[in-house]
């Protein structure tokens, strides 16, 4: 599928909220909570929760208008919100996002 260049401009600005979502994910499990519960710093899911439940609400924000613009179906659309609650869920989305609309940055 081709896209148009708005449609392209809207595809990568997702990409680049979802893969920064799905980074701040990652630092939360994988940094932030053994840093918490083995090491007794508390402040570090503090600081990077916030900062994770910031940029979730912007992924979960920005799927709707995304899959409006880009005529996603039900499926992909249902696909991106799922991918966003799973450790490197966005990353398996952002590639097949960019494997079926040819999305480049």
């Amino acid at each position: 599928m081709s896209l148009t260049p708005e449609q392209h401009t809207w595809a990568k600005r997702f990409r680049w909220i979802s893969l920064v979502e799905g980074i701040s994910l990652l630092v939360l499990l994988f940094i932030a909570m053994p840093l918490k519960y083995v090491f007794d710093m508390p402040m570090a899911v503090k600081v990077v929760g916030w900062i994770h439940g910031l940029l979730f609400i912007i992924y979960i924000y920005s799927v709707f208008p995304t899959a409006h613009k880009l005529k996603w179906d039900f499926s992909r659309t249902l696909f991106a919100l799922i991918a966003s609650v799973l450790p490197f869920g966005p990353f398996i989305f952002d590639r097949n996002l960019k494997k079926s609309q040819h999305v480049d940055f």
